[in-house]
Order: structure tokens, then C-alpha cells, then sequence
């Protein structure tokens, strides 16, 4: 298959980036630089911290695969610049960009609409926090409310940790997120297509080792499982798959996208704790694990998101030369 053939033309990896999340995208990118070249796209490397996005249009290129994680990268900011420049991109647009990237914004919305999200409290100090564990009680997790790959994040089940945990979330990100912990199963689905074509990939359940899934055990070490089948009651993956899937859309996701789902032991009920509109593609990410289990490769997953790169506004410049 030749870019020719696939109409997609010259295809920039957007990777890279200034969030804290660089070292991650950089992995993401190159792996899927090297499956679209192998898919015969004429794809190429670009970080938009080392070069100005501008040189998009200068140097040729008809659309981007968005590589990136984090904030200036996933919340929206780059997706408007490239709705300026008329040029398609991979996964959401803007709105719901920078709604999915802010976990405050994104569980309201969700909270609005009927669907199940563990309680939380926004805070700006450490007595806040303290007043926070006081009503959500223990354990509590502390996060940044924009930051992803659980930067930031601590299991907070003393009072006399609060203080600690705020500041290391708000030096990712001034504003702090407070919220219950749910003792259960966590899972994570992948999303793939947009509105009613929309689809859920099989259900991963994680099991990390000592329930620990921070970053280093997400991305560098081999100890956490990721159990795919997922090995959960009859039913329930399918209603896990319902739920994200009305996440998905209420968001205005597109493209692709993986939420983040807390099972609880006991009534069973899942409770979504987040969504990533620019999902890893790390050796280590989990939807080109859901992906596989679906009889979908890693280049033909890259190939797929690609296909659906699109603009909120504007000439879809995919369908002119698609």
C-alpha cells in the first residue's frame, strides 16, 4: 500500500511537544512513524517545541497524526492551530480536546449527564485538601486536574499526607483534584470511529503490583498485568463498553480515544475516572493491546486512527484526497 494509494499525502507525527509528558510522546510517535512508513505512508517526524507549525504548510504536508500527550498537545491548543491551517488532524477537535484534557470540566460534564464518576472536590491549598479527605474520606486520590500518565498523583489515606500531596500536584498544574477512591477492579477501554460508528475495543483489567499503577510501573517496568480477556462477570464488559462509549460521545470525542474505568468490589458499579483524547502508543500502552485482542495489528490500528483524521471546520482536506 503506497501513500498514493491511500490519498493520505505527506503525513506529519506530531511528537514530542513541552508537556510533561515528552519522553512518552517521543516513544508514541516513533512507533508510529515507523508503522505508517511500513503501511507505505509518506510520514515524517515533527516536534512542535522544536519547530514552528507554521513550516506545516511550507514544507508540504496534507495531514497530522497527533502523537502527543499532555498539555500543549492534547488540550486543544495545537488542534486550534491546525483548524487555522486548514489541515487535518487525528483524534479530537478542539471543544472536546480541551474538555477531556481538564478532569474537573470533563467530570461535570459527565455528572450532568447521568453518568457515573466518583465524587471530587477542586482545591487550592493544602487546608483544602485536609477539609477534602474530611468529606471523601480514605483512601483519597490528589491529582493535577490537567495532567496526564499519573503525573502528579498520590493515594493519600492519612490525614497528615494531604499537604504533601497538594503540593506535588499543583506543581504540575495549579488547579488540584480531589477525589474518592473506588476499591475495585480498574479497567480501560479504547474507543475507536466517531458519533454513532463509534466502537469499544475489549476491556483490559490492570493489575498492578501492591494495586500501584503509577508511572514508572504504566511505562518502564513488567510486573503490572493486563488481563485481555478481561475475566469479569458475564455482562459487565458490555456494560463498561455502553458507558464509555456514551462518555465518548457527550465529550464530542472523534477518532480515538481510552477512558480510565474504576469497577466497584462491591455493587459492581463502574465509575469513569477519565478520558484520553491522544492516547500512548508505547510498548507498554494498552490500545494497541485492546486493539490486538480485536484482530487489529499495530500498523493497521495507526492506519486506521490516520484514516479518520479530520477538521471541526472547514474543507476536510482527507475527503478531497481520499
Amino acid at each position: 500500500m503506497s501513500a498514493t494509494d491511500t490519498g493520505f499525502g505527506k503525513v506529519a507525527v506530531l511528537m514530542g511537544g513541552a508537556s510533561a509528558e515528552r519522553e512518552i510522546s517521543l516513544m508514541s510517535g516513533q512507533g508510529v512513524l515507523q508503522a505508517l512508513r511500513a503501511k507505505g505512508v509518506d510520514a515524517h517526524a515533527f516536534d512542535p517545541s522544536q519547530r514552528d507549525l507554521a513550516e506545516l504548510k511550507r514544507d508540504g504536508f496534507a495531514r497530522c497524526f497527533i502523537a502527543l500527550h499532555g498539555r500543549f498537545g492534547e488540550d486543544g491548543t495545537v488542534q486550534g492551530a491546525l483548524e487555522l491551517l486548514g489541515m487535518p488532524y487525528t483524534g479530537s477537535g478542539v471543544m472536546a480536546s480541551s474538555i477531556a484534557i481538564d478532569k474537573v470540566m470533563t467530570k461535570r460534564i459527565w455528572r450532568a449527564e447521568g453518568l457515573a464518576t466518583p465524587a471530587w472536590q477542586q482545591v487550592d491549598s493544602a487546608v483544602a485538601t485536609e477539609q477534602a479527605f474530611a468529606k471523601l474520606g480514605s483512601p483519597m486520590i490528589v491529582k493535577p486536574a490537567r495532567e496526564g500518565s499519573t503525573i502528579g498523583l498520590s493515594k493519600v489515606t492519612a490525614l497528615a499526607q494531604c499537604a504533601g500531596a497538594y503540593e506535588l500536584a499543583c506543581g504540575c498544574d495549579p488547579e488540584v483534584l480531589c477525589e474518592q477512591f473506588i476499591q475495585g477492579d480498574e479497567v480501560t477501554i479504547a474507543v475507536l470511529g466517531t458519533g454513532a460508528a463509534a466502537r469499544a475495543l475489549p476491556v483490559i483489567r490492570i493489575v498492578a503490583l501492591e494495586g500501584n499503577y503509577d508511572y514508572q510501573n504504566k511505562y518502564f517496568t513488567d510486573t503490572t498485568q493486563y488481563l485481555v480477556p478481561c475475566g469479569l462477570p458475564a455482562g459487565e464488559e458490555a456494560r463498561i463498553q455502553a458507558l464509555v462509549l456514551d462518555a465518548y460521545r457527550v465529550l464530542g470525542c472523534r477518532g480515538w480515544a481510552r477512558a480510565d474505568v474504576m469497577i466497584d468490589a462491591t455493587t459492581r458499579q463502574p465509575y469513569l475516572l477519565e478520558i484520553n483524547t491522544s492516547p500512548g502508543m508505547t510498548g507498554h500502552s494498552l490500545v494497541p493491546m485492546a486493539a490486538k485482542a480485536a484482530g487489529i495489528d499495530y500498523p493497521a490500528l495507526c492506519l486506521a486512527v490516520l484514516q479518520h483524521a479530520a477538521l471541526d471546520y472547514g474543507v476536510d482536506q482527507a475527503e478531497v484526497t481520499g
